[in-house]
């Protein structure tokens, strides 16, 4: 391998099908685990922020810095005991009478890996972004005869927007550079970027290609870190 720029390996990466498809699929999977992940964090976010004492905040915050003190892959072969087919969750089907789900190696079983990965992060964020909202900009909506849901929608989300949106970002990040869930939870079928990356390695030692897609993975990641910068002080400015 010669070290240096050369156009060769991206025009033969970049005219590749399945480089496409597997692009097309890692960013689909990463923006709806951002989504599920943004919507599963907010409620829980939410209470934490509004309807808890600070001691009891804190400790929440704690129990949830927890997880990172763990190997990622342990808790990953976790999932697989509790996704597999006579794992835990299919036990409990069972025992209910109904029919067992498929979800190791599947999109669900990534999908899972992905918000094991970037939940608790994004429910930090977001409870540290909600805790820091002037509580009398909420009293004077509630005062003008806003009820609680519109509140949260023009008031809260508004104000807190920014911790938001960077929860989002996190969570995109983890999840369009993980290998370790599409790997051991999805099967690797069909491939991530990142799974790309190690079968061109493997496959003939294309350590060229394989830069290609590790550059347009980075290329990808400060668009969308831009493009969510910019939303966050479009009406800051």
């Amino acid at each position: 391998m010669v070290p240096g720029f050369d156009s060769v390996n991206w025009v033969k990466m970049l005219s590749k099908d399945y480089f496409w498809d597997a692009y097309y699929f890692t960013f689909c999977m990463a923006l709806v685990a951002t989504v599920i992940t943004s919507c599963i964090a907010f409620p829980c976010s939410y209470g934490l922020a509004f309807k808890t004492s600070n001691a009891t905040r804190r400790w929440a915050i704690f129990f949830l810095i927890i997880p990172f003190f763990t190997s990622y892959l342990v808790r990953i072969y976790s999932w697989q005991v509790i996704l597999a087919e006579n794992g835990v969750i299919n036990a409990a089907l069972g025992y209910l009478g109904l029919n067992p789900f498929i979800m190791l190696n599947t999109v669900v079983g990534t999908l899972v890996g992905y918000l094991t990965l970037a939940l608790p992060l994004v429910v930090i964020l977001q409870t540290l972004s909600l805790s820091n909202i002037d509580r009398s900009l909420i009293g004077a909506a509630e005062n003008l005869g806003c009820g609680r849901l519109r509140v949260v929608f023009t008031v809260i989300i508004p104000l807190a927007k920014i911790g938001l949106i960077v929860g989002a970002v996190f969570c995109f990040i983890l999840s369009f550079g993980d290998f370790v869930s599409p790997y051991y939870l999805g099967g690797s079928k069909p491939p991530t970027l990142s799974i790309l990356i190690i079968d061109t390695t493997k496959s003939g030692q294309q350590w060229p290609r394989a830069a290609v897609v590790a550059v347009s993975m980075i290329l990808t990641l400060l668009v969308v870190a831009f493009a969510a910068v910019t939303a966050a002080y479009r009406k800051r400015t």
